[in-house]
């Protein structure tokens, strides 16, 4: 089991911005495919992002040209960098990781199954006033 520990959550104005990071435990991290999905109270799970081995990426419509996922091999950490935040932004935002990258295809992934991946972190929130 990889422990996914994630950072950088916290409460900003609207139009600000936030870096979220996530550190693998794993010596294969260059392997995983790596995502990040949210999860606002009263809203459904949604899958914001998505990177593949070769660095793909893949983001939700409601996220595009606002947030950016990366991965650094050599740190064993994703990161989201996130600009122009919205308050519908607000949301606990989860790391996750599989090792098989079974839903990720030609520098693809989908990102309603990032949520199904084998190891997920504990989470960290992001709070957008307005």
């Amino acid at each position: 089991q990889v422990q996914l520990v994630e950072s950088g959550g916290g409460s900003v104005q609207a139009g600000g911005s936030l870096r979220l990071s996530c550190a693998a435990s794993t010596a294969t991290y260059s392997s995983y495919c790596m995502g990040w999905f949210r999860q606002a109270p009263g809203k459904e799970r949604e899958g914001v992002a998505a990177i593949d081995t070769d660095g793909s990426t893949n983001y939700a419509d409601s996220v595009k040209g606002r947030f950016t996922i990366s991965r650094d091999n050599a740190k064993n950490t994703v990161y989201l960098r996130m600009i122009s935040l919205k308050p519908e932004d607000t949301a606990m935002y989860y790391c996750a990781a599989d090792p098989k990258c079974t839903y990720c295809s030609a520098g693809y992934c989908s990102l309603a199954a990032i949520y199904t991946y084998q190891n997920r972190g504990q989470g960290t929130q992001v709070t957008v006033s307005s």
